[in-house]
């Protein structure tokens, strides 16, 4: 799928036609806080935002599912009534389809000046089912424009399904291969209820796509080994299989594999074509034996269509005639690569290059013009259809909202527990923390200048817990997003459930690091002496370290990479470090910057130790001037009329606020797909649509009846001789809003 950025650019698409033909047709033929004492305005202020987190967690557990099932058109007969609910087909049973696209145009323009660059033009194709097509060409010639065009455009089916293979493999690295596969199957096929039948269908894939050799071997990631490169790019495969997709879309599914992994891989593929999925991928430069597997190919060149239609020697053959011979025992792909790339070693080889490119596409562009045939498309089936192109593609939420929340809880529970190494160094860095800061601070007495080591202490105390737990979190998330966005745009669960689970499984093993602080330090610095101050003090660390978490998670969704994060996250902390009611007294803070230690986690845990420590404490002093007790020092740095329960309820707030921010950022950032809408009325101009042809029908290359598809109408007739006609639609794709 793409996503395009509506900041810097425009893009504009424009497709004649898209379509697909279900070789199941339906019986018409279509397809169907901050809370204080002292004054009333901040008791107010605090009411006011705990509203708002309030209204906002309602919001996060009740919001509706990620889409709902197309809307049906009016007019549709009573058998299409299962179509209409949306309902999806039972795992196994594939839906043949046929996709065909004509005149596909897309173009990049800046916004910062006029010029416009055309990522396709022209381009034209075809892919059936049981053939696996290949997209090549050299880079930037528009290969993954390409296959995200067909991808994120085709219009919304109940029966018609779509997945799609990244290039880069993301899973949960400490779930086993069966694992991953039998909680996939459980949020996406919630019809089979039986726990041994999904089982079997689970059993079923890893079979299918060689993978009961490491079924039950961790995924793994660059910290803990796993599985393969090519087992895990299989995998991917078989996580889109379980809900039976009708079109699969690959893009560089053999980048990083070696030769062996790569032509498994490809081989996997060619499997699922001939399983009767329509499969369709974008490949660089395949070697020898993989372009063997190839049925059909599709050549591009800056954007440009060289070729397209069967592979093996049908290009070479057709290449041959303009002069161009491959010679004998040259692979066929690098020697097509060759043609159809330009040379820049120097500008006479450019122009040499240009003009053969420039030939070669004008030469198939002349050809395929003469074979294509059309009918019009009326001016009343533009305005009666016009509003199913301008929907979105929706896809249909998958079980229930408790069902969702126990499996994903299950998962993130089994991610948080089983990360031995990330574990492993968050508490050795808790033990090692801690015995420096205890050792500095060793064995504190009750002088005046205790008081200064006292809240220096503190203070480190809760930076040291709220930057370790902020930066495992930014250092993780954005690769986990990725992974959400992908599974929340197949429609597998909500963000909902998947916040609240991820909140509730990680609270043991979050809850573990600052005990360990807090269990090394508190003696050796000798703060104190009482059992329930001790535990006072690693709760509000505790609570501290799962806000800086839910930092974390808010600044992962903000930005869009890990590098990203890691910037923007300890920046933020920083500034909140500053305001933490030990750098600054906050009666001194500058009016414009007074809101900054209400939502400053540090200043809440800082102000929640001081009391837990000073309160009660009676320190020596020798002046009248000097500090008597805690509460005097509490009264110098502005914490005097405080207690321990609003600073535990500030952060509370704090953490609730951070998730719903994350909830309506995953919201707001995910993935958005171009759609296609039909041009206004009075902008149509006369195009031709092509027909999606009966796969027997084309096997026979003798069409008998002209069928009736989605939309479409049969094309019998050649361009030359078609009947003086109607305008017809020019679909406009506009960026996503």
């Amino acid at each position: 799928m793409t996503t395009w950025s509506q900041r810097q650019r425009d893009v504009f698409t424009e497709r004649t036609d898209i379509c697909f033909d279900s070789h199941q047709p339906d019986s018409d033929g279509r397809e169907k806080g901050w809370p204080d004492g002292v004054g009333l305005r901040r008791q107010r202020r605090g009411q006011a935002l705990a509203a708002v987190a309030a209204a906002l967690l309602l919001r996060l557990l009740s919001g509706p599912g990620p889409a709902l099932p197309p809307e049906t058109e009016g007019g549709d007969d009573d058998n299409d009534a299962t179509d209409d609910k949306g309902e999806t087909p039972i795992s196994g049973k594939l839906v043949p389809v046929t996709i065909r696209w004509r005149n596909i145009n897309c173009s990049l323009s800046d916004k910062s000046s006029t010029s416009i660059r055309f990522l396709l033009k022209n381009v034209s194709g075809e892919a059936k089912p049981g053939r696996l097509l290949a997209i090549m060409g050299p880079s930037g010639s528009g290969k993954t424009t390409l296959l995200n065009v067909l991808a994120g455009q085709l219009t919304a089916s109940p029966r018609l399904h779509l997945s799609g293979l990244l290039e880069e493999d993301l899973f949960f690295s400490q779930l086993t291969v069966r694992e991953t596969l039998s909680l996939a199957a459980e949020l996406q096929l919630p019809e089979i209820s039986s726990a041994e039948a999904r089982l079997e269908y689970v059993n079923s894939l890893l079979f299918k796509l060689g993978l009961v050799s490491c079924a039950d071997t961790i995924v793994g990631d660059a910290k803990v080994r796993g599985v393969s490169g090519g087992e895990k790019k299989r995998l991917s495969l078989a996580c889109e299989l379980i809900a039976s997709p009708s079109v699969i879309f690959a893009d560089e599914p053999t980048t990083g594999l070696d030769a062996f992994q790569a032509e498994k891989v490809m081989e996997t593929l060619r499997q699922l074509a001939q399983d009767g999925h329509t499969v369709i991928c974008s490949i660089h430069q395949p070697r020898g034996s993989v372009y063997s597997k190839f049925d059909d190919i599709v050549l591009l060149t800056e954007g440009a269509l060289v070729y397209a239609g069967p592979a093996h020697d049908e290009p070479l053959a057709y290449f041959s005639k303009f002069g161009y011979h491959c010679p004998a025992h040259e692979n066929p792909a690098e020697f097509l690569a060759d043609l159809i790339s330009i040379d820049y070693s120097s500008a006479e080889s450019v122009y040499s290059s240009q003009k053969r490119v420039d030939a070669l596409v004008e030469s198939f562009s002349q050809q395929s013009s003469l074979v294509l045939y059309a009918t019009p498309i009326t001016r009343r089936e533009v305005f009666n259809n016009r509003t199913k192109f301008s929907k979105k593609s929706r896809v249909q939420k998958k079980g229930g909202w408790w069902m969702q929340f126990r499996l994903l809880l299950r998962r993130a529970w089994m991610q948080a527990s089983r990360d031995g190494p990330t574990n492993k160094v968050r508490a050795r860095m808790s033990i090692a923390s801690a015995i420096i800061f205890g050792s500095v601070f060793w064995r504190m007495g009750r002088s005046q200048t205790s008081i200064q080591d006292r809240m220096g202490l503190l203070q480190v105390a809760a930076i040291n817990t709220a930057m370790a737990a902020l930066t495992k979190t930014v250092g993780v998330f954005p690769k986990e997003r990725a992974i959400v966005n992908r599974e929340h745009a197949k429609g597998s669960y909500t963000l909902g459930p998947y916040l609240l689970s991820k909140l509730l499984a990680e609270i043991p093993v979050g809850a573990a690091f600052p005990l360990m602080f807090g269990a090394v330090l508190y003696p050796m610095a000798r703060l104190h002496p009482a059992l329930s101050r001790f535990g006072k003090f690693c709760g509000i660390v505790t609570v501290e370290s799962f806000a800086a978490s839910a930092m974390g998670l808010t600044v992962g969704a903000m930005v869009p990479t890990t590098e990203a994060a890691m910037a923007v996250g300890p920046s933020l902390m920083t500034v909140f470090i500053v305001f933490g009611g030990y750098y600054v007294n906050a009666e001194n803070t500058p009016i414009i910057f007074r809101w900054i230690p209400h939502i400053s986690l540090i200043r809440w845990a800082f102000q929640g130790l001081c009391i837990n420590e000073f309160r009660g404490l009676q320190f020596d002093h020798h002046h009248s001037y000097d500090i008597q007790n805690g509460e005097q020092a509490l009264e110098r740095i502005s914490f005097g009329g405080s207690h321990i329960r609003d600073t535990m309820i500030a952060q509370s707030r704090i953490l609730l606020f951070l998730y719903c921010t994350t909830y309506l950022l995953l919201q707001k950032n995910k993935p958005k797909y171009q759609q296609l809408e039909a041009a206004p009325l009075d902008e149509i101009q006369p195009v031709v649509q092509l027909e999606p042809l009966n796969t027997e029908q084309d096997e026979q290359n003798q069409p008998k009846e002209p069928p009736v598809t989605l939309n479409q109408v049969e094309l019998n007739q050649p361009l030359e001789s078609s009947p003086p006609i109607d305008q017809a639609p020019e679909f406009v794709l506009e960026g996503a809003k």
